[in-house]
């Protein structure tokens, strides 16, 4: 009766099928950490993590400095070059250059499998964002620059 369709399957089939999930729950658990390494993000206080793939690495435009771009208008392309120095909050981040500090807002899609800490020098592209009262760069692309 055991090849019927529908029919009761025996204690040692049980057996099988606790065994297979088991396996399988422990195979998983295992995976999770090895999949999550090096997907980058920011290593200093309150890490993130992320991957993605690809972007145009060839020279990049001006350089300018953070305190130039608090002057620009908004939505305006800038380049930067400096660290950054603390994580805010979820996407947001401290970015610091001999000029000044700056907010830089970086989703997690940005990241591209780039991690840095505060010691590691860093190039940003991205725009001005002004509202009423403060400036921050909505990061588009980050790459660590070699020491």
């Amino acid at each position: 009766m055991s090849g019927v369709i529908g029919a009761i399957p025996t204690q040692k089939g049980e057996y099988k099928m606790k065994k297979i999930a088991a396996m399988t729950a422990i195979i998983a658990l295992v995976s999770m950490p090895v999949l999550a390494a090096g997907q980058g993000g920011f290593t200093g206080p309150s890490t993130t993590t992320t991957t993605q793939a690809g972007g145009f690495t060839g020279p990049s435009g001006a350089v300018t400095t953070v305190a130039n771009a608090k002057s620009l208008r908004d939505d305006t392309w800038v380049t930067l070059r400096g660290k950054i120095v603390e994580r805010i909050s979820d996407d947001l981040y401290k970015f610091q250059d001999a000029s000044g500090v700056i907010n830089v807002d970086i989703d997690h899609k940005r990241w591209n499998g780039v991690t840095v800490g505060p010691q590691d020098t860093v190039e940003i592209q991205g725009e001005v964002d002004k509202d009423w009262n403060s400036v921050e760069i909505d990061v588009k692309q980050i790459r660590k620059i070699a020491p």
